[in-house]
């Protein structure tokens, strides 16, 4: 059996600011679509999750699995978009007795809004501190700790 040690000094100072930049950005970018756009970071990730779907529209279960919720917090969260007109139920497949959800004018509206707003502050609070070499290995060591904890195709080990 492996022996489990625990971190240095250094490397908890590492962890520690790798956290703290973490929820800065994830504060910073949630104040930015609320700000900017009128919308949470829930419903900014339901509005892109639908407009990258074909016919910007999903069954309600896809959505769940798409996003990693549970079904009971995206039924809530689709009910609270539908009343703001970003979101209609629809009949979805070709025999159309599937329940689904697609995007109003509006959502498609707020959508492409948040796209472009969001898409700034993400250059601005992190990408554009950064070289290609920095992001490069960034995106390299973060591809590998997501495929420690939950392989591609296959299970978390």
């Amino acid at each position: 059996m492996t022996e489990t040690r625990s971190l240095e000094p250094e490397e908890w100072d590492f962890w520690d600011t790798w956290m703290r930049a973490q929820r800065l950005l994830a504060r910073e970018l949630e104040r930015g679509l609320q700000r900017d756009c009128g919308i949470s970071k829930p419903e900014f990730s339901v509005l892109v999750t639908l407009w990258q779907a074909d016919g910007r529209e999903m069954r309600v279960g896809e959505l769940s699995e798409s996003l990693d919720w549970d079904k009971s917090r995206v039924s809530h969260q689709l009910t609270r978009m539908e009343k703001r007109g970003l979101l209609e139920r629809t009949q979805y497949g070709a025999d159309g007795r599937r329940a689904g959800i697609g995007l109003t004018t509006e959502g498609r509206r707020a959508v492409q809004s948040a796209i472009r707003v969001h898409g700034a502050n993400v250059r601005r609070h992190a990408l554009d501190s950064l070289t290609a070499e920095q992001a490069a290995v960034i995106r390299a060591w973060s591809e590998r700790v997501a495929d420690r904890i939950e392989p591609r195709g296959g299970e978390a080990t």
